[in-house]
């Protein structure tokens, strides 16, 4: 992580990811380090693990760091407004009121969201990296998280789909209306113009030199599975999840019976931990007495990672 520029936290939610990232970002700016934190999870923690309202513009919290939590609804109007004008001029006047309604009502459909969020991390991956040292992304539960890293693959396809049939489309009309002459087309230059975006973004996130991924879990059942099936799901899509961090680790003095069985079952957990993710570099946090949100205390967190 120290050496890469940009870093994906994920994981199961409740195990500690928002404190995590805020933590990592907050000991990169402890260093002197320009730092873009950044929410891609719809139920925003970051405002209130720093106690303050951070919102879609970005903010200082502190000397170096900045916060951004992405809004879904307001980036799928940006998302619905910019197809507006990509079309405009490209349809009959008398159609567009109607191509409008079309759109307005595609805010409402499955993946609207998704694709105007996934938007909004290409335009930081790509026009935002130059401005900060290091950008970390607080992302939202594993299968959402797995969705986005795996779209630049798969919309890449879908445009390279649709660019094909465009250019098809024109080779007929430059026959049939232009003797052959080739037409302009504003809509094949903004679908390529997305290619190459989706390709540039697609290059950042498999370059293990620029980008990397670290997912948190703790000492259970439940996010060691949940944990096992993204590690294994996006190696299949070329992205290497790099780091763990074992979260809410009881430590070795513990008193009272119950305690002391939460020890002994927390036990076989942590050797499962270690035995399936031999590969990944492991970093053990332990279970605080309080939640992190002074300055002391994000300071104790990062002092483990």
């Amino acid at each position: 992580m120290e050496s890469q520029q940009i870093v994906f936290v994920g994981g199961k939610g409740g195990v500690g990811k928002s404190t995590s990232a805020a933590a990592i970002a907050w000991k990169y700016a402890e260093q002197g380090k320009k730092t873009l934190l950044v929410s891609t999870d719809p139920a925003h923690n970051l405002g209130d693990i720093f106690d303050t309202t951070i919102g879609g513009e970005g903010k200082e919290l502190a000397p170096n760091l900045f916060g951004l939590e992405i809004d879904p609804d307001t980036e799928t109007t940006k998302y619905i407004d910019q197809v507006k004008q990509n079309v405009k001029g490209t349809v009959n006047p008398t159609m567009m009121q109607e191509v409008y309604r079309q759109l307005d009502t595609a805010k409402a459909s499955p993946g609207a969201d998704e694709a105007a969020l996934f938007d909004k991390i290409v335009s930081i991956v790509l026009d935002e990296r130059e401005h900060y040292d290091k950008i970390v992304f607080d992302t939202a539960p594993t299968g959402h998280t797995i969705r986005l890293l795996t779209l630049p693959e798969l919309m890449g396809v879908w445009i390279e789909g649709l660019l094909q049939k465009r250019e098809k489309t024109n080779e007929n009309y430059a026959q049939l209306l232009n003797d052959g002459k080739p037409r302009e087309d504003p809509i094949y230059d903004v679908l390529r113009e997305r290619q190459r975006r989706f390709k540039a973004v697609r290059d950042v996130l498999l370059d293990e030199s620029i980008t990397g991924y670290l997912f948190v879990l703790n000492p259970e059942r439940l996010p060691i599975l949940e944990t096992q099936k993204a590690v294994d799901l996006l190696h299949n899509y070329g992205i290497h999840v790099q780091t763990l961090i074992v979260n809410r680790v009881l430590p070795e003095e513990v008193e009272g019976a119950f305690m002391l069985e939460r020890k002994e079952a927390e036990a076989p957990y942590l050797a499962t931990i270690q035995k399936r993710f031999s590969k990944q570099k492991r970093i053990y946090i332990p279970f605080f007495a309080r939640d992190i949100s002074t300055k002391e205390q994000f300071e104790r967190y990062a002092s483990y990672l």
